[in-house]
């Protein structure tokens, strides 16, 4: 049987009192994504939090990358789990990051941090840390890492898979986690019918307003959850319009690689 959320408002990513705004990656559209230097600049920007994505190396360590592979973010190619902690570090993780004046960031020393290393820079900053992939052992790694940082009550996991919920879930009643695919798509058809999920194991949703036809982000939905205390957070939201629009609707957060924008936005509001 799943857990029961704790009570809403006890955690600083779940916060339904006023919207908050989480730096996708950082804020990949200023700085390479995934890297201390987005982070520092995206916090330094006035965002509430940030949004990380994390991978297992071959070695066991838990380093923050979104993709399967290095190709797209670094000057190096293949799998993360393929690679040591020390051939990772070896990368240049400022060598795709294009802006008006070119390459900006190459050669200048930025790294595929581990998860360890963004919890000791940041140590009172909220995180949501996605676990990619589907290797189970990446789930208790990553809260292991957390744990250790005595950051549990600041870090809530995400992830499409299920099974790496269930997983993190599984490591202690004190893990926040989201919702999963499956999970989200049963919160939607009960909100069809202004019901919120009856016992859900999770205690947020991050979700795309829409999915391929399917709308998940309504009006309807977002009164729905947060009748159940449940936190709406909406990815990725990277122009005005629609930020100004779900906010409207009372989406709890926004998580863009924007966050210079939507810290302006929300903070006319607030």
């Amino acid at each position: 049987m799943p857990r029961l959320p704790a009570e809403p408002g006890s955690h600083p990513v779940l916060d339904l009192a006023r919207p908050l705004v989480f730096a996708h990656r950082g804020g990949s559209a200023l700085r390479p994504e995934n890297t201390i230097v987005a982070f520092e600049h995206g916090l330094a920007l006035g965002a509430d939090g940030l949004e990380l994505d994390v991978h297992l190396s071959r070695d066991g360590e838990v380093v923050v990358c979104h993709d399967v592979t290095v190709d797209r973010t670094t000057n190096g190619t293949g799998p993360i789990a393929h690679k040591s902690l020390g051939e990772l570090e070896a990368l240049d993780a400022g060598w795709s990051f294009t802006s008006g004046d070119g390459h900006p960031y190459r050669g200048r020393g930025v790294r595929i941090p581990r998860l360890r290393d963004v919890l000791a820079r940041f140590p009172v900053c909220p995180l949501i840390v996605e676990l990619k992939g589907t290797d189970l052992d990446l789930a208790p790694a990553a809260v292991a890492e957390v744990r250790r940082a005595a950051a549990l009550g600041r870090v809530c996991f995400g992830s499409f898979s299920v099974a790496l919920l269930e997983a993190a879930r599984a490591c202690g009643a004190e893990v926040t986690t989201s919702g999963g695919s499956e999970e989200i798509a049963r919160a939607l058809r009960w909100s069809w019918v202004g019901v919120a999920p009856p016992r859900p194991g999770f205690r947020a949703l991050q979700v795309p307003e829409t999915y391929g036809t399917t709308r998940i982000v309504s009006r309807r939905f977002v009164a729905t959850m947060r009748r159940a205390g449940i936190p709406v957070q909406v990815w990725t939201v990277n122009e005005a319009p629609d930020m100004q629009r779900l906010l409207d609707w009372g989406v709890n957060a926004l998580i863009t690689d924007r966050p210079d924008l939507a810290v302006e936005i929300v903070g006319q509001r607030r």
